[in-house]
């Protein structure tokens, strides 16, 4: 399945081995459920989309009963799964984007509920926590037949969550998007969509590229509680960019999830383009005082009239298929926007 895919993408653009990365933050790992070595800055985070793409069944497309391999094991799917709980937003973004609705769902401290960009396709799911707070009797009141986490968000949990349904774990969300995806389809026996879906995002972002004129720099500026972020390449949108083929400033083209850095130095977020958000309100976090500011309106980018406020849960939330395709559109309306 996974090399299906790489074949028929890999002309399309160059795909690179620091696929994605995370949007959210890693407290699950930070709060003791998740796993730090594939947090950020831990030992095996860089190598996740690569070890994730091990992962996976070798039965054939649909076919049931199968085994999944997974980044805890291996795990007996006896049919079909027709009741899912995801414990992350990227499992809820790929789930969907194979037309499956799950019956419950994990949620992100910069989201209420069901994210804003999937409110159209999710109705009805029931939420099961946060996702560094999981609650184990709400997916079991659930009677669900799959659960779809990651050892990042619920390493700690798998014994109990096995306990309640046969559970499938990803190694990280965020930067391996797409094997996570591929991952998902495996389990939910949707692989020939699944690897559908994906070729008509690199066709898209490929497409894109074609719409923009010349190679702008694109700068990538969250603002989080206590914190400002620029996005390096180890980024759900960092790879989409990478996908696209929009070089990064020189500061943020780094293989990491993003570099922190002060009021002070927001200097360092200048580019040919400029795109922020906040992760949850604007208010917990320092967005409005540094926009602004005189350092913010003396950026290139921002004198220029290049810069925009995105949608957070889709640019750094997405994670999935049905993101990563809303974010191609944003670019290619803000890139190719007349002046």
């Amino acid at each position: 399945m996974r090399s299906r895919w790489t074949a028929t993408v890999a002309g399309l653009a160059v795909l690179g081995l620091a696929l994605a990365g995370c949007g959210s933050d890693d407290k699950s790992a930070d709060t003791g459920a998740g796993d730090t070595e594939v947090a950020t800055g831990g030992r095996l985070f860089s190598t996740a989309d690569a070890e994730t793409a091990k992962l996976g069944s070798d039965a054939a497309d649909g076919a049931f009963p199968r085994t999944v391999k997974h980044a805890l094991g291996e795990t007996k799917l006896e049919k079909k799964p027709e009741r899912v709980v995801v414990l992350d937003s990227g499992e809820l973004d790929g789930v969907l984007a194979l037309g499956i609705t799950p019956v419950g769902m994990g949620t992100n401290a910069g989201q209420n509920g069901v994210p804003s960009y999937l409110a159209d396709k999710a109705q009805g799911i029931q939420p099961v926590g946060g996702v560094s707070e999981l609650n184990l009797e709400a997916i079991a009141k659930l009677k669900p037949d799959l659960i779809l986490g990651s050892k990042l968000r619920a390493n700690d949990l798998y014994a109990k969550l096995s306990a309640i349904a046969p559970t499938v774990m990803s190694i990280r969300p965020g930067f391996p998007w797409k094997e996570d995806f591929l991952l998902v389809a495996d389990s939910l026996g949707e692989e020939a969509k699944a690897t559908q879906l994906l070729n008509d995002y690199q066709k898209r972002a490929t497409e894109v590229k074609s719409k923009v004129q010349g190679s702008p720099t694109i700068s990538l500026v969250r603002f989080r509680p206590a914190e400002i972020r620029l996005y390096g390449n180890l980024s759900f949108i960092g790879v989409i960019l990478k996908d696209i083929g929009l070089p990064r400033p020189k500061v943020q083209d780094i293989q990491e999830l993003a570099l922190e850095v002060s009021q002070e130095n927001i200097g360092q977020a200048d580019g040919d383009w400029i795109f922020y958000s906040s992760y949850g309100k604007p208010e917990t976090t320092a967005e409005n005082t540094v926009v602004n500011g005189t350092l913010w309106k003396a950026l290139s980018g921002v004198k220029s009239g290049k810069v925009q406020r995105v949608n957070d849960e889709v640019w750094f939330l997405g994670l999935g298929p049905i993101g990563a395709q809303a974010t191609l559109d944003d670019l290619e309306k803000y890139l190719t926007a007349k002046s």
